[in-house]
């Protein structure tokens, strides 16, 4: 079941090969043998295809407004750059066992050799210690060692400079056509400078908190006054958030990602925020009154879907937030002729936030069908309940958004049902 590929995604793949391209002519240089010769191409190749990935995957935490859309939305952009990351770590590996097998055929201490050259031979060793912290950075965001701490994360992932450097280091001086590596070292450190540079100061806009609405007991939705010009935004997206308050007994200053409940063009932004953090918990009794920087809008989760067509939502826990933005944005605009049908999946009705308002708007707007279903009640969605509430599903733009187990759980459901991928478009509350 995979996604077309997005204009971003393209540019990206086009952008990790163009070095190799380029080091074609060299990639024969080498061992005399057959066997050496070959293995010693493929490892040249899986280093330079390594370090272009892991170039790219900087470019892509830019994090920039607008340019997340080119990538399907930030979460899938986001997805991309773990990927490449992972596949920029295996083949880096793979780059040192080739180089060394190359030379065994000739000795063993030719091999050792070529691993653990002299001291003086510094540009081995510059690989070496890339590789290092390459290591020391990546292991927690594939949590070989249990699960991610956020901070130390996005502490650890600052040695993504100097790896980089010595990466190209390594790197830059065998070749005879350096320009795409510079293209791409330009374009991540560009990418590095704004996020960690300049974004903190020219890209976060204050708000003040207004008001605290308890919907459980673990779930509020914050409302936002701007203290300057307001961002704009698109039911679906969501913004990044750095609470000021220094009543919190954590989090403050971090900021963590949460999804926009406010229909767009409100006075007021809104915010439904679950604790399902450290951070998020905190913020279940910011102060009002209290200031917070905003960074975004990011996300394309209505864009996804074909214009003009019939739509079928499925919301579950504090995933239903984007939908209530829509919906909200239904009831802003009378006339609007959208035919949806909405299935909010709650554990049990009292966790069902925004159940009241959401059948307010369904009884007042003809184009909005509110269908709640309860896991208490009837376990797992399945095929009989979307046949009974919406028979014409299959035809249906399919919009899911939720826990990441609810989500695989109706992509299981819905390829079953023979549902066509590309009408099916979902977002997951799983990445920082």
């Amino acid at each position: 079941m995979h996604q077309r590929p997005t204009p971003g995604e393209i540019l990206a793949i086009a952008l990790i090969l163009l070095p190799l391209i380029a080091a074609l002519p060299r990639l024969r240089d080498g061992y005399s043998s057959e066997w050496s010769q070959a293995l010693i191409s493929l490892g040249r190749i899986s280093g330079i295809l390594g370090l272009a990935m892991m170039l790219v995957t900087a470019a892509l935490s830019v994090r920039l407004p607008l340019l997340d859309a080119c990538f399907g939305g930030l979460p899938r952009m986001w997805r991309l750059h773990r990927r490449l990351g992972f596949g920029a770590f295996m083949l880096i590996l793979l780059h040192v066992l080739l180089l060394a097998f190359a030379a065994l055929p000739h000795s063993l201490s030719m091999a050792v050799a070529l691993l653990f050259p002299p001291l003086a031979e510094w540009l081995t060793w510059a690989g070496w210690l890339a590789l290092v912290t390459l290591v020391v950075f990546l292991a927690p965001t594939f949590q070989f060692f249990g699960p991610i701490h956020y901070q130390n994360w996005k502490r650890l992932h600052l040695l993504s400079v100097p790896t980089l450097a010595l990466a190209l280091l390594h790197t830059l001086p065998p070749l005879a056509s350096p320009w795409p590596w510079w293209l791409l070292a330009t374009l991540a450190a560009l990418a590095l400078l704004w996020r960690k540079g300049l974004s903190p100061w020219l890209a976060r806009k204050p708000y003040r908190v207004t008001e605290v609405s308890s919907l459980a007991p673990d779930v509020v939705e914050i409302t936002l006054l701007p203290e300057r010009r307001p961002l704009r935004h698109k039911a679906g997206q969501f913004v990044y958030l750095s609470p000021l308050d220094d009543g919190l007994a954590t989090g403050r200053g971090e900021e963590h990602p949460y999804t926009l409940s406010s229909a767009p063009g409100a006075p007021e932004l809104k915010l439904g925020i679950k604790a399902l953090g450290d951070a998020s918990r905190a913020l279940q009794s910011v102060a009002l009154g209290s200031r917070v920087l905003l960074e975004g809008p990011y996300g394309a989760f209505f864009e996804q879907a074909a214009p003009g067509r019939k739509r079928l939502w499925l919301g579950g826990g504090i995933g239903i937030t984007p939908f209530v933005a829509a919906a909200r944005a239904l009831a802003a605009d009378p006339g609007k002729n959208e035919e949806v049908v909405l299935c909010y999946l709650a554990n049990r009705p009292e966790r069902a936030y925004y159940l009241e308002e959401l059948a307010d708007i369904a009884a007042r707007h003809p184009s909005l069908r509110l269908v709640p279903h309860y896991f208490s009640e009837r376990g797992p969605l399945e095929l009989d309940f979307l046949e009974q509430h919406c028979p014409d599903f299959r035809e249906r733009e399919l919009l899911i958004c939720g826990p990441p187990p609810m989500i695989h759980h109706l992509l299981r459901l819905l390829a079953e049902a023979g549902v066509p991928r590309h009408h099916i478009h979902t977002e997951a509350f799983d990445f920082l």
